[in-house]
């Protein structure tokens, strides 16, 4: 397709109240804003309006790839204002990357939205409710050592039925519905889990093959730590010795996916310190939105001159553990998981299909177990509204996305959902019980680890 500017083409005519956009007072910062180049290689031809997430349930051109470009260019250009009538539409960006993935054009638009939301944290204020959510968030979710404190609490508060009192109520969703969504994905906490400390290293079983490095996570080791267990125990069965740094921490995905640009360049920093000298062929993650911001080191890091070269080698290493074991091949022998056929619906997480491109590869490693079919869902590539942590910052898109996504997992009549993402589990497993449905999710690699192990999946 041509390149057209939006103001030539039948866009405005299409899309009138979208010319109400203000003069320019306050506009975009020269901290990289997003290139123009990249803007103008939208033809604002729409096809990225069906799957948009965003758009699908809001309804509103402006909160869609194709509206959120014209403000950008509006913004460039000192048409319109970079404030909360206009910022209020990149925040409702889902970041799910499907638009890149439909688009005809080539529009990039990943990184026209990455530039933007740095450019709204440093210009725009916010309301004092927002400022307190994201600074709890923020100070929090990334820092287990923080986090893992305050669980014992919320530990006793599932386990003598409180939680039970307040769901029944519902008076944190009327009061303060951003907090009554932040309970809503809280997982069931195992106390094990909370105290567990994985070896720095693990040896692999039999032949040694390679020498990986293998990221924790934040959200991951204290939520799901048997994931982790899984993955490390499917690495060494495969030849794998795993070095795991005590000084590792976040991988900077929940800030950096929300524009909080310098505390990802911190941990960033600190992720990269905790390998160096390690002397390891790969860095493997089993965390899809983890895996594609630790590829994506190299630009959160480019205007560091001690560490953009050390960001980009770091970023070339790192493999998601489904990529990765494609690629080096499963040589330890898989048993079936149960008796008869096990019918499986497995969701693609938004930044491993459309971020990192990876989707045959889950399929292939899950079809490799003895019967095993796959089930495909409609709409299989639309974002369950996790988004990290959009369902706490956006909870009324995000559960109406979470209720279509399980609504169309549960029509497959799967016998169990497959989810290699954290932030897509505690989504879906939220609208399963809101839903009073009981189908098990797993992470591929608890499927794998079943596998090699010879055991049977629990009954349900």
């Amino acid at each position: 397709m041509t390149s057209i500017p939006a103001k030539e083409s039948n866009f405005l005519g299409q899309n009138p109240h979208i010319g109400e956009l203000t003069a320019n007072e306050t506009g975009f910062d020269s901290k990289h804003p997003p290139q123009q180049d990249l803007i103008d290689t939208c033809v604002h031809c729409g096809f990225c309006l069906s799957t948009c997430p965003s758009y699908r349930v809001i309804g509103k051109e402006m909160d869609s790839p194709r509206g959120r470009i014209y403000m950008m260019d509006a913004i460039n250009k000192g048409e319109a204002d970079l404030q909360p009538a206009t910022s209020q539409h990149f925040d409702s960006c889902l970041g799910c990357l499907a638009c890149v993935t439909t688009c005809p054009s080539g529009v990039e638009y990943d990184k026209l939205i990455a530039a933007t939301r740095p450019q709204v944290e440093r210009n725009v204020p916010r309301s004092l409710g927002d400022r307190l959510l994201r600074s709890l968030i923020f100070n929090l979710f990334p820092y287990p050592n923080r986090l893992r404190p305050l669980l014992y609490p919320l530990l006793v508060y599932q386990k003598s039925g409180l939680r039970q009192v307040v769901r029944s109520t519902g008076l944190l969703n009327r009061v303060f519905p951003r907090l009554g969504a932040m309970e809503a994905i809280l997982p069931e906490i195992d106390h094990k889990s909370l105290q567990r400390d994985f070896p720095t290293l693990i040896p692999a079983q039999g032949q040694k093959r390679y020498r990986v490095g293998m990221i924790l996570g934040c959200v991951q080791r204290l939520f799901f730590d048997p994931v982790n267990a899984a993955t490390a125990r499917v690495l060494t069965a495969n030849g794998c010795e795993l070095v795991i740094p005590k000084t590792q921490g976040c991988c900077g995905a929940l800030p950096a996916h929300q524009g909080q640009e310098s505390q990802a360049q911190a941990i960033a920093r600190q992720m990269i310190d905790s390998f160096e000298g390690s002397d390891i062929d790969y860095i493997v993650i089993n965390a899809a939105g983890c895996g594609h911001t630790l590829k994506e080191y190299g630009h959160i890091l480019q205007d560091d001159p001690n560490y953009r070269d050390k960001a980009r080698e770091f970023a070339s290493r790192v493999r998601d553990v489904n990529e990765f074991l494609i690629d080096v091949g499963v040589t330890t022998p898989l048993h079936p998981l149960r008796d008869g056929e096990l019918a499986i619906a497995y969701q693609d997480a938004c930044h491993l299909i459309h971020g990192q491109k990876i989707s045959a590869q889950p399929r292939q490693l899950l079809r490799q177990i003895p019967h095993v079919s796959l089930r495909e869902s409609q709409d299989a590539a639309l974002c369950c509204g996790s988004a990290g942590v959009y369902n706490m910052l956006q909870p009324q898109v995000a559960d109406e996305l979470g209720q279509l996504k399980v609504e169309n997992l549960s029509q497959t009549g799967a016998d169990i959902i497959v989810s290699a993402n954290p932030g897509c589990s505690l989504q879906i497993q939220k609208h399963l019980q809101l839903q009073g449905r009981q189908t098990p999710l797993y992470h591929p690699m608890q499927l794998l680890d079943y596998a090699i192990r010879g055991e049977r999946l629990p009954s349900p």
